[in-house]
């Protein structure tokens, strides 16, 4: 069992009343004050009274993460959907839940559910066909990193020699230790960039890592931060064997974690809002501190604030509002940008064999990759369906976006024909068509720097989400909800109420990284001593 962060308890205070807010620009008449959070019970809004108010913003797996724990501690929590429904910006396509995902399993285990189908088989593949067949890494023999991945893994068509060529990029692995100085060395250069420093073979690039980036990082490697490169891959694949075990949920995300955990939520007596778009936040000029969330011609009182909503989404919000334009953190936001997703989701005529519950493929002239899902195997609606149903997540696909469904399904049968035999043979009876532009996060080259950390220049505002910075090291969905737990944690801490939340570290380097890593630190600070160590571009 990994180790935990203890529980902590914090004296209570009352806290400062504001009284002159600024930030909105609409004269007070046009603006209807929610002070308990929207209810209109007389005898509910006695009880809220003496609670702190929290509004969190964004309903995925960070702002819920947030809410979750805070109800938890008594406050009173409302949270504020901004249309896409519950699970924005997080119900896109279909999400594996890794093995390192410690802390989302354990509340699932606290929510009493069983979402998760088994661990699974998968592959992956090239322009050239199949490349990569993925094992279940928890039943094989367990070897110290990178051996263990070297080994087990199926290369299918990539040579020894090829795969040898891997091993120089493990000091690139051993130097980026997460910290902020190993983001800032890294996140300049290109992912491309970094496998031609380190030695990779054109073969090993084009058909194994080009392709695991383009649906782990959702873009071309050449459109990918070299820093982000590096914690994707160390955290699911590199640190331990078999942290690329995968599972998936037996139905929609949705569906199987977020009803229920929503479910749970509002019997916690925490209020759900949907179709609340933020336009701005009131604050008090002399403390600093949001007093209000402004959602158009309503406005919320707040005690403390959690922003936790997707880049697109913060952008938005910043344009609009008088508050944020001003501070310097929000506006490096706008220099950010999301990733396109189309999902297809294709009812056939017939049974058609697809190789593994889920396929990874790139090659499509270079523009985006995808990933293919056998549903007949993941989804339990499906399990006994007599035809086919697939679902086809196409990433960084801008190319996709603006075509009717007609042409869309068109491309994706010539496209998935490459990698599934009889498809072609096969007629498509019904089809569900998904566009989410700029949905996911784009951690391109110098990126880093226009990111932002949990906290802000306003006292009591913080921020959650899989773009945020934090130290924590996970990746994808556990990173998002780990930085809702870590929100929750500085809200607390700022209200001087309740107990911290017990977030799960990543499972600690095995001995010989361990020990790597404090050499190759002791050898960066010997050479930063060196006389003009600085003065040549790094």
């Amino acid at each position: 069992m990994l180790a935990m962060s203890k529980w902590f308890t914090l004296t209570p205070f009352m806290s400062n009343r504001f009284s002159k807010r600024v930030g909105f620009s609409n004269s007070p008449g046009s603006v209807r004050a929610h002070v308990n959070g929207g209810g209109d019970d007389t005898n509910n809004s006695k009880n809220n009274d003496k609670k702190k108010k929290v509004v969190v913003v964004g309903s995925g797996w960070a702002g819920l993460g947030a809410a979750h724990h805070l109800c938890k501690q008594g406050f009173d929590v409302t949270v504020l959907d901004g249309g896409d429904g519950i699970g924005s910006p997080d119900n896109v396509g279909i999400q594996g839940f890794w093995y390192p995902y410690k802390n989302i399993f354990s509340l699932v285990d606290e929510l009493a559910i069983k979402p998760f189908t088994s661990w699974t088989r998968s592959a992956q593949y090239s322009g050239e066909g199949l490349e990569v067949e993925f094992p279940v890494y928890q039943e094989l023999p367990q070897l110290p990193t990178p051996l263990g991945t070297l080994y087990h893994t199926q290369f299918v068509r990539l040579p020894l020699v090829d795969r040898l060529t891997s091993l120089p990029l493990m000091a690139a692995v051993i130097d980026f230790d997460n910290t902020d100085v190993a983001w800032k060395k890294y996140d300049s250069i290109t992912a491309r960039e970094l496998f031609k420093r380190f030695g990779c073979s054109e073969r090993l690039y084009q058909d194994i890592f080009g392709p695991l980036l383009q649906v782990g990082l959702f873009a071309p490697a050449e459109q990918c931060s070299a820093a982000a490169t590096l914690g994707l891959l160390y955290y699911l694949t590199l640190a331990h064997q078999k942290h690329f075990d995968v599972a998936f949920c037996r139905g929609t995300t949705k569906q199987k974690i977020f009803e229920p955990w929503v479910e749970s939520l509002k019997a916690k007596g925490c209020e759900m809002l949907e179709d609340k778009k933020v336009t701005d936040f009131n604050f008090d000029e002399e403390t600093g501190c949001v007093t209000e969330v402004v959602c158009g011609n309503e406005a919320y009182s707040v005690d403390a604030v959690v922003v936790a909503v997707g880049i697109t989404t913060l952008q938005e919000t910043i344009k609009k509002s008088a508050a944020l334009c001003k501070r310097e953190e929000f506006l490096k936001v706008l220099n950010l940008a999301g990733i396109d997703v189309v999902t297809v989701k294709l009812w056939l005529d017939r049974k058609v064999a697809i190789p593994n519950p889920s396929n990874a493929c790139a090659g499509f002239d270079d523009l985006f990759g995808c990933t293919i899902f056998d549903l007949n195997v993941i989804h339990d609606e499906h399990k006994d369906d007599t035809e086919t149903v697939l679902e086809a997540d196409f990433y960084h696909a801008n190319e996709l976006l603006p075509l009717n469904d007609e042409l869309v399904t068109e491309k994706v049968i010539s496209y998935l024909s490459k990698y599934i035999n009889d498809l072609e043979s096969a007629c498509v009876v019904a089809k569900e068509i998904g566009r989410f532009p700029k949905r996911l996060t784009h951690f391109f080259p110098g990126s880093y720097k226009y990111m932002m950390r949990g906290s802000t220049s306003f006292p009591n505002l913080f921020m959650a989400g899989d773009w945020i910075i934090t130290r924590h090291g996970s990746w994808l969905q556990e990173k998002s909800y780990v930085t809702g737990l870590e929100a929750a944690n500085r809200v607390v801490d700022y209200l001087e109420e309740g107990s911290f939340a017990k977030v799960i570290p990543v499972e600690e380097d095995e001995p010989h990284i361990e020990a790597l890593r404090s050499l190759n630190r002791r050898l960066n600070e010997i050479i930063s001593q060196v006389p003009l160590s600085s003065y040549f571009l790094q």
